[in-house]
């Protein structure tokens, strides 16, 4: 069944939620995770408009990432993320309410695989496939 649109942004009004997606791609690019994939999500979901997941190579690295992106959201575009998982740092999901992030470590990506669900059918995920 179709999703129509979102009611209230939680994005400030003066963000697009390309915006905030271009300041997350940035962000984890800065931060060099690995494997990174977004997936659009307008017209398929009502919780957010896309979707970022991508990799560090430690539990450290996983924890870096989401605490440096939460701290880039706030500095550049006022977005105060909320985040769960910071703790043990497998899987750490950052809501920035338009962009949802994951950042995992490989294992835990793997196990998930959050993309299977998420891209359509014959999608090549990543660079390397």
């Amino acid at each position: 069944m179709p999703v129509g649109p979102r009611s209230g942004r939680t994005t400030p009004a003066d963000f697009t939620s390309e915006d905030v997606l271009d300041a997350v791609l940035a962000s984890v690019d800065d931060d060099k995770a690995e494997d990174i994939v977004q997936i659009d999500l307008r017209g398929r979901s009502d919780v957010a408009d896309y979707m970022v997941i991508c990799s560090g190579r430690s539990s450290r690295q996983v924890a870096a990432i989401a605490e440096k992106l939460s701290e880039r959201l706030k500095t550049q575009l006022g977005i105060v993320a909320k985040m769960e998982g910071k703790e043990t740092a497998d899987w750490v999901l950052i809501d920035s309410g338009d962009v949802i992030v994951h950042v995992f470590r490989p294992e835990v990506r793997e196990f998930y695989q959050l993309e299977k669900m998420w891209l359509p059918s014959g999608v090549a995920r990543g660079p390397e496939a």
